[in-house]
């Protein structure tokens, strides 16, 4: 049974209002005077207020401050017999869900009531999914470097400085934007992501910006770029050292104006946003090669954060591979599954070139594929491979050092179309890449299944 709580000084206005809720099954506390409205959800648990806005001393909108103050949640709705537009925003501002005018209509109280009702329970539960999401994309570790960054991250929050996250692939560079996003008083607002690797480079601007219908051939409708998106929030550009000089200089004037121009049009459009970055190039090197702005770097670098690769901190694998089980089986429907300290030995021992996403991919195949409730040694060398380094010491190290990597990731990539019996999707997601970056990448290094022939 649901609680109401009536705060109003008229005894007729409380008498109706007990009369009209308990023939509705709710249960009805009174109180007479703000004061003792406060004391009363002290003391009880109220699933909503009913307030009147004129009461002798403290008044309703002074009340409606204090309930705020507690308790962000709770619907209150205003009830008044001297309604007037300017008291009905200013309640609405302070959080009220309603304002209702007296005489009360008692078809519109219940639907109020209902409303209010339902609108905390949707917020409870949109908080539990929200949790249950951001739970798999906390940063989980106890070492030292996790909790300096931590740290670093529960200080610049809260303010609006640029971050540049940097870490090789797999790092996490995305939690720790999430992270300094949800800490924000931004955190309401949206938390637009940008892959600008994903994005081919002659798309990128108007990705960003949007762009006017008939800008260029195929802008059928027009389109809000992902800095509009993003106006009031957070915009998160990753992998920005991919991005094309001629569209870092766009966003080099939206951090300097906080305007931006679609593509096509002549109308500038102011546009709130925080910007994060991240990329795993080392931009002092690309300023030198000429590929990235030295005045762009410098907008952007305010507040540094360098995500450590899984080498760095070893200690921290046996949490991670703990929380990666728990997960795996709960997706799966998989009974909890144990791991032995030997192969957790084991795992702490290699040097994971794709970081915390590498292990995490490897701990999914451990779970899905050990045929008991443990995870031993031998499931180990049946399904995880060795812990030797024999995939990059497989790689030839010749030629020059693109060349290198360019073979590095096409092993990789092959490797995941392996662990996936080659399903595009399910090995594009276990990377976080798109399935059209992933057929480019294919294409690119000429892989595909055995017994496929490349058209």
């Amino acid at each position: 049974m649901k609680t109401v709580l009536v705060i109003d000084d008229d005894k007729s206005v409380r008498d109706s209002l007990k009369m009209i809720l308990e023939y509705e099954h709710y249960e009805v506390e009174f109180a007479e005077n703000g004061e003792k409205g406060l004391q009363c959800l002290d003391r009880i648990t109220v699933d909503v207020v009913l307030l009147d806005v004129k009461m002798s001393g403290m008044d309703g909108i002074e009340v409606l401050t204090k309930i705020r103050k507690k308790n962000e949640k709770l619907p209150v709705v205003m009830i008044s017999g001297h309604g007037t537009i300017e008291t009905a925003v200013e309640a609405t501002k302070l959080g009220a869900f309603d304002f209702l005018s007296k005489p009360l209509d008692r078809d519109k109280l219940l639907v109020t009531v209902r409303n209010a009702l339902q609108h905390a329970k949707l917020a409870e539960d949109y908080e539990k999914l929200q949790e249950h999401v951001e739970g798999k994309r906390c940063i989980l570790g106890e070492s030292k470097r996790i909790k300096e960054i931590l740290e670093v991250i529960h200080r610049v929050a809260p303010t609006d400085a640029r971050v540049l996250i940097t870490g090789e692939n797999g790092t996490g560079k995305e939690l720790i934007a999430r992270a300094i996003h949800r800490e924000s008083k931004r955190a309401s607002k949206p938390f637009v992501e940008v892959n600008c690797a994903a994005i081919p480079a002659e798309l990128i601007e108007s990705e960003l910006f949007g762009h006017e219908k008939g800008s260029f051939t195929g802008a059928t409708v027009q389109r809000i770029g992902k800095f509009e998106q993003a106006d009031g929030g957070t915009i998160f550009l990753d992998e920005i050292g991919d991005m094309s000089l001629q569209a870092q200089a766009k966003v080099l004037r939206a951090l300097e104006e906080g305007k931006v121009e679609r593509v096509g049009g002549n109308k500038l459009i102011a546009v709130d946003v925080r910007v994060l970055a991240a990329t795993n190039k080392n931009l002092d090197d690309e300023i030198g090669n000429g590929h990235f702005r030295k005045d762009l770097f410098h907008r952007l670098n305010v507040i540094p954060i360098h995500a450590p690769a899984l080498r760095e901190h070893r200690d921290d694998i046996p949490i991670l591979v703990n929380s990666f089980i728990d997960d795996v089986c709960a997706r799966n429907g998989i009974a909890k599954k144990s791991i032995s300290k030997e192969v957790l030995n084991v795992l702490m021992q290699k040097d994971w070139p794709g970081n915390v996403r590498e292990l995490r991919n490897a701990i999914e195949r451990l779970v899905i594929l050990s045929p008991g409730t443990s995870i031993d040694i031998s499931v180990l060398n049946a399904f995880g491979g060795s812990a030797k380094r024999e995939d990059t010491e497989n790689l030839e190290i010749t030629g020059t050092f693109q060349d290198f990597k360019e073979r590095a990731e096409a092993a990789y990539i092959k490797k995941q179309l392996e662990i996936h019996k080659w399903n595009i999707t399910k090995a594009a997601d276990s990377m976080e890449m798109q399935r059209s970056h992933l057929y480019t990448k294919m294409k690119r290094y000429g892989l595909m299944k055995e017994g496929e022939e490349e058209e």
